[in-house]
Parts: structure tokens; C-alpha cells; sequence
């Protein structure tokens, strides 16, 4: 069943919102809630009601179920001050009012052709194809693609097509310019697996549509002992691979805009651009767009998240006083939380402020929530590797911080996730693995104040007196106000005899 009104079409087996042949792209929340309402419009919405019908019965705050509201205004054309279509009854709940038409399956069965591009970046995963020769293997490749529809719908900011539209072109011969054209996307992903007795080897690849190039492409070989297994894992790297490329694609197409012609997501897509160049003049940049897109959407819970997340990463660097930056930080992350509790970087945000102001606990927690909302977030993963560290198990830390280098090894933060993997062996006694680590850092990033802190508390336990000098000389040039005093003030050490083994180690290398 469909819902006409005015110029729109709300199709609740597609989950689309259309206005004349343009496709409007919600999130699954907003659509949610816009249908529910237009299911009963002919009686007043509770507030329990939304609760039941959209979270399942999961309390929400005020602020996020009044977030969802006006975005689905937004959507229809409408606004809080004109209420032409859903209206707020005072103490009572909401209304659709608008005049709605039900549409017969018939009317809806036919997609126009040539869709216009949505608002967000929008991609399709087509159906993989079984180049085995075997029928029976069609499952593990359908897997895989239906896999990587689930996990990629989890970016909460991408438009990803849904699974019954991107697999009626399997055993298809299609352009996919026509693909692209019909679903109305811009990216598209395809591939193949290739079955030889116990081995497997599937390639995928990320197309832009629109310039005709390929973003990005990569071919797997893994042995077949658990099927189901290395559908998990090749899921979760592809999918890691290519949300950073949609984000430096998207980066790449805000920069071409004119800044007065952008709106909030052009601002953090720019923004992000900047964060991912990890330098403290990039940063500076960052806060700015993120902070002028706030000011446009007060209520933009990625660019909240973004915001908080930046501010503690130049205090951690040392580019920005830690007490403002928890206070800056803390602000915009619970302002993100209040705005979408579902986004990944405003609990990432929550982590850091909450390790950096030694609420360790709370901490864990938030990272712990990201992850779960995004698995594949490399980011949050290392510096939840650095939150295990400071809380002493350091086992935990290293592997976390080596499943953010397996989750991205080209990231840009990739040196952060090495240095965080080289703190955790310098707690567990590996000095020289502590040692390999930093070095490898640095020689991603010798600014890297971070690493060049390990490095030398680590030669210092290590006794390699000359490397420890050395490395501290370096210390003080990334860090000039660098002293044991700053340290044990401001390095958040849960445990006495975790600090005490890295200030002994600087002790070691001459730092006083």
C-alpha cells in the first residue's frame, strides 16, 4: 500500500518518499514515524504511541522523539510554525491532517525510470556473481552482498538501496549507468566469488557512476573451513574499506561547491576532509565548518559527535589546553546524544571526554556503544584500545588497537592505532614490541606526539640509553611543555603501578 498527498507518495513496501519523480531520502526512524502517522490520521498520536510504533517501546528523550518529528516535516515540506500537514496537539500528541489518497499496489508497481540523485550519498550493492560453475554455491554470494547491505545500512548517513530492488538485476547483463539511473544512486558496489574446493576468492569493487571511475577495489583469498565465518570477515572489510572512500568521494564534491550554496551535510562532509588530514591547522578548520553547520541544524548529531571528537583529539595531541577541551567536548557530545542516540561518533565523543576526565567506567561504556552501533568504526576501535590501556588491560588494548589497524591500515589515524597498540605491550613489559610499534608510528607520522612518548618511555625500561635520548629529544620538540609533573597530571592512568612504570621510564631517559 501507497499514500498520496499533495505532490507525495509515501510507498511502505519500498520504505520510499517520493515528491513528483524525486526520491527524498529519510532516515529509517523518520520514515517510520511518517508512516505511522499517516496510518492514523484520523486520530490524534500519543506520545507512547510513537514510542511503541517506532522504538519499539524503548523510552527516548523529548528532545530526540521532537528531532524526529521535525525531520519529517522537513521532508514533507512543512515546518513546526506553518503545520500544513502534521500538526501538534497541545498535551495531547500529533496529527497527520494532510488530505491522503491510498494507492492499489498496481498504481505503485512501476518505479519511473531515470531517478534523481537523493540528498545523501546514495549506493547499491549489486548481487555478487557466482563464477563457481556451481548452482549450490549462489547462497555464499548472495550472502555476502545481503551482508553488506545490513552493515552498510548501519552508516546511518548514506542512502543504501534496499536488498529486493538491487537484486532484481542478478543474472542480468546491465550498464551500470542504467543501474544507477533506475535506483537513483551515485556509488555502486559489485563483485564475484569464485569457489575451488576448500578455497574461495572474491573481488569487490566501488564505482562512482556519475564520473564512471572506480573509487576503490580489492580481491580476497581465504580458505573455506568455517563458510559462514568468512562471509562475516569479508563483509566486515569490505564494508570498512569503502565507507572511508564514500566519505573522501562526498569530501571531494563539497569542496567543489560554492560555500554560500552549502548546507549542513556539504559543511561536515568538508569538515571531514580536514579531520582525516590529522594536523592541527586541518582540526582548527574542522571545528569551524562543523561548527557552522550546527548553527544551520542545531540538532545535527554526526556533526555534535564530530565536534566533541575533534576537541579531544588536539587536547590529546597537546594543540589545545585538556580542561577546555573536556568542557567544549562534553558539551557537544551529550547535545549529539540528545539529538541521536543511534549515531556512533556522538558516543565516540562521550568515550574520549569521559577517559580524559578519568571516568573510566562510563568510558568503556560509550566506546562499547559505538562500536556496537557501528562495528567496522575504526576509530572508535583504537582509541577503545587506548581506554582498555589506561584502565590497565593491556591485553584487551592490543587487541583492540590491531583490529583498528585490520578494520583500516590506510587510515590516516593508523599511526594513532600503532601507538596505541605500543603503549598497551609497554604495560604488558614487551618493551621491544613497544619499541617496533612506536617506530612504526613515527615512521607513519613523526609528529605523532603520542608514539614519540611510548617510544621513549619504552627504550628508557628497555635500557637502551642512546635510543631513549634520542627519542626524548624528539618529545620535546613535538611537546616543548613535556615534564613528569604534566604527565602524571594530565596521562589518564587508572592504576599506581601502570604510571609509575611509564614516569620511571621517562625517569630512565632523562626527563625531569
Amino acid at each position: 500500500m501507497a499514500f498520496h498527498f499533495e505532490d507525495f507518495v509515501l510507498d511502505a513496501e519500498r520504505r520510499e518518499l517520493r515528491r513528483a519523480r524525486t526520491l527524498i531520502a529519510l532516515e529509517p526512524q523518520v520514515f517510520d514515524l511518517l508512516l505511522h502517522l499517516v496510518r492514523n490520521r484520523e486520530r490524534v498520536v500519543t506520545r507512547d504511541n510513537l514510542l511503541d510504533a517506532v522504538w519499539n517501546g524503548r523510552v527516548v528523550s523529548e528532545s530526540t522523539l521532537t528531532s524526529r518529528i521535525n525531520a519529517a516535516r522537513r521532508a514533507v515540506d512543512d515546518n513546526g510554525g506553518e503545520q500544513r500537514l502534521i500538526r501538534t496537539i497541545a498535551r495531547k500528541g500529533v496529527r497527520f491532517v494532510g488530505e491522503v489518497t491510498e494507492l492499489s499496489e498496481a498504481a505503485t508497481s512501476r518505479p519511473p525510470a531515470g531517478l534523481p540523485l537523493p540528498g545523501r550519498p546514495a549506493i547499491a550493492v549489486l548481487p555478487f556473481v557466482n563464477i563457481s560453475g556451481e548452482a549450490e554455491q549462489d547462497y555464499f554470494s548472495d550472502g555476502i552482498s545481503e551482508d553488506i547491505i545490513t552493515a552498510l545500512s548501519k552508516l546511518r548517513w548514506f542512502f543504501v538501496i534496499a536488498r529486493n530492488s538491487s537484486f532484481i538485476y542478478k543474472g542480468r547483463t546491465v550498464h551500470l549507468r542504467q543501474i544507477a539511473e533506475e535506483l537513483g544512486v551515485r556509488y555502486v558496489v559489485e563483485g564475484s566469488v569464485r569457489k575451488d574446493g576448500d578455497r574461495v576468492r572474491i573481488t569487490a569493487q566501488l564505482n562512482d557512476v556519475a564520473t564512471g571511475s572506480h573509487l576503490w577495489a580489492e580481491r580476497y583469498d581465504r580458505e573455506l573451513a568455517d563458510v559462514f565465518a568468512v562471509q562475516d570477515e569479508i563483509t566486515e572489510a569490505i564494508v570498512a574499506a569503502i565507507e572511508p572512500q564514500l566519505y573522501a568521494a562526498e569530501s571531494f564534491r563539497a569542496q567543489r561547491k560554492p560555500p554560500d550554496s552549502m548546507d549542513a551535510w556539504d559543511l561536515v562532509m568538508r569538515a571531514l576532509s580536514h579531520y582525516w588530514r590529522v594536523t592541527r591547522q586541518d582540526h582548527v578548520v574542522a571545528q569551524a565548518l562543523l561548527e557552522k553547520a550546527i548553527a544551520l541544524d542545531p540538532n545535527y548529531g554526526k556533526a555534535l559527535g564530530l565536534l566533541g571528537t575533534s576537541y579531544m583529539f588536539t587536547a590529546h595531541m597537546g594543540w589545545m589546553e585538556m580542561d577546555s577541551a573536556i568542557t567544549s567536548a562534553e558539551r557537544a557530545a551529550r547535545a549529539a546524544i540528545r539529538a541521536d542516540n543511534e549515531d556512533a561518533w556522538a558516543h565516540n565523543a562521550l568515550g574520549h571526554v569521559n577517559l580524559f576526565a578519568r571516568r573510566f567506567e562510563d568510558s568503556l561504556a560509550a566506546f562499547e556503544t559505538a562500536l556496537r552501533l557501528n562495528p567496522n568504526f575504526a576509530l572508535a576501535q583504537g582509541y577503545y584500545g587506548l581506554a582498555l590501556g589506561y584502565c590497565g588491560r593491556w591485553r584487551d588494548a592490543d587487541e583492540a588497537a590491531r583490529r583498528a589497524i585490520r578494520l583500516s591500515p590506510r587510515d590516516p589515524y593508523a599511526p594513532v592505532y600503532y601507538g596505541i597498540a605500543a603503549y598497551a605491550r609497554f604495560l604488558g613489559g614487551d618493551d621491544a614490541e613497544a619499541i617496533r610499534l612506536a617506530q612504526e608510528a613515527l615512521r607513519q607520522r613523526s609528529d605523532f606526539v603520542g608514539a614519540h612518548r611510548v617510544l621513549t618511555a619504552a627504550a628508557g625500561m628497555a635500557g637502551q640509553a642512546e635510543l631513549a635520548h634520542a627519542a626524548l629529544k624528539e618529545l620535546r620538540r613535538a611537546q616543548p611543555n613535556v615534564s613528569l609533573a604534566w604527565l602524571a597530571e594530565f596521562m589518564p592512568v587508572k592504576l599506581a603501578r601502570d604510571r609509575e612504570r611509564y614516569l620511571e621510564g621517562f625517569r630512565r631517559a632523562g626527563l625531569t
